[in-house]
């Protein structure tokens, strides 16, 4: 059965990550994604070696960045600085739903694919644009990546672990992430406005502005009452039942329980500690906040008694529903069994590399299932294919095309 945006066609003129992202998850969803790429360069995370000193490149030669950020993809090739380039573009745009693109606001001006441009040959287009500071305001012409979004929205100040530590990094794009997320939202919401009154529009998103909503909750408590909600030291930690611990194995179990005095009892017993009910430094969750440093040192010699799953197991069988959760690094998703039953990682038919995993898409349709094949396509895969079938080109036209360098 066809995805929920099935006829939908999504024209693509981006690189690195952020609106690569938004293709992606609409590709997942169903609709045709054309990305079209420089016609010598292509999309710079194709030639991406590394990316926070982790190497991008796979056995095959092709690329991480580029395999998650274009699946479900057709790529072709144009010279959009050529005027029969443009030309080219413009009889897709006519023949789609919805335009992509996180260019520079001068490259996109340079390259003639404004919105203000291309409506004139789409009135009802739906274009979506993700920028690094948001289209207003002194910084806006300002070349941002998700570093610099992670810095500027505050979030590097809500890491680092102990309260005396230095800002801290995520290892890793999920500002970009999250900034195609939000522009996939922003791209649907415009599409129902077209369904219902034939109108296009122009929707835009920042990394900035993405940083600052994933944040809504611990910025408006800075907001709202003066104060930034603490990093979450493990050794300042007052509910016990809150924090993680490392076990025999040197692997790490977090407990994660606001209701603590309705688990208390059980979690002493479950963890052969009886006694810690009964005493009175612990006997609530007043007392426990008092005496923190003391339990918190009880229970980091309990937990080293026995393995990560030994614990698990226990508190399984005995901790009558507390929360708490194994932590894992990103290799253990691989065989994590929940993470595989809802298609959050799934097992592709890689071409080049055989069966392997990647993340899958999270959204679950009863009627109309996510599409989620993994593979990105090779460099201008799909050019001579989507001339044919979209622009209605011969073979001739195309060869043409070919010996004038526009494809």
């Amino acid at each position: 059965m066809a995805g929920p945006l099935s006829g939908l066609r999504v024209i693509e003129c981006a690189g690195y990550l952020s609106a690569p992202t938004a293709g992606y998850m609409l590709g997942d969803l169903g609709a045709e994604v054309i990305k079209v790429e420089d016609r010598e360069k292509g999309d710079p995370t194709r030639g991406t070696s590394a990316l926070f000193g982790a190497s991008m490149s796979m056995p095959t030669g092709e690329n991480v960045l580029f395999e998650t950020a274009n699946r479900n993809k057709k790529s072709i090739t144009l010279d959009l600085k050529k005027e029969k380039g443009r030309e080219l573009l413009y009889r897709l745009v006519a023949k789609a739903d919805i335009f992509c693109t996180n260019f520079t606001q001068s490259a996109i001006r340079k390259l003639k694919i404004d919105y203000d441009t291309l409506k004139l040959h789409n009135p009802k287009l739906v274009y979506g644009l993700a920028t690094g500071y948001g289209l207003k305001g002194p910084e806006s012409a300002k070349r941002a990546f998700d570093s610099v979004a992670q810095a500027r929205s505050s979030i590097m100040y809500a890491l680092g672990g102990e309260p005396d530590s230095p800002p801290a990094q995520i290892g890793g794009p999920v500002f970009d992430q999250m900034t195609g997320t939000l522009l996939v939202y922003a791209i649907l919401a415009a599409m129902v406005k077209r369904e219902r009154d034939g109108v296009g529009q122009q929707v835009e998103v920042s990394l900035l502005g993405s940083g600052i909503h994933l944040q809504a909750y611990n910025i408006n408590t800075a907001l709202l009452r003066g104060k930034q909600i603490p990093r979450p030291s493990r050794r300042l930690m007052r509910n016990p039942l809150a924090n993680h611990f490392q076990c025999a194995d040197g692997e790490w179990l977090l407990l994660s329980e606001p209701q603590a005095d309705r688990f208390w009892p059980s979690f002493c017993g479950a963890i052969g500690m009886p006694q810690l009910e009964k005493d009175p430094r612990f006997a609530d969750t007043a007392r426990r906040r008092e005496n923190f440093a003391d339990i918190n040192a009880i229970l980091e010699d309990v937990f080293k008694r026995r393995t990560r799953a030994q614990w698990t197991a226990i508190l399984e069988e005995k901790g009558e529903g507390i929360a708490f959760s194994p932590v894992l690094r990103p290799n253990d998703l691989a065989s994590d069994e929940q993470a595989l039953e809802n298609g959050y990682v799934v097992e592709i038919d890689h071409p080049g590399i055989g069966k392997v995993k990647m993340v899958g898409n999270p959204v679950s349709f009863s009627e109309t299932p996510v599409k989620v094949e993994g593979v990105a396509p090779q460099f201008g895969q799909h050019t001579e294919q989507v001339l044919l079938d979209v622009c209605g080109f011969d073979w001739d036209q195309i060869e043409e095309l070919r010996d004038r360098q526009v494809i």
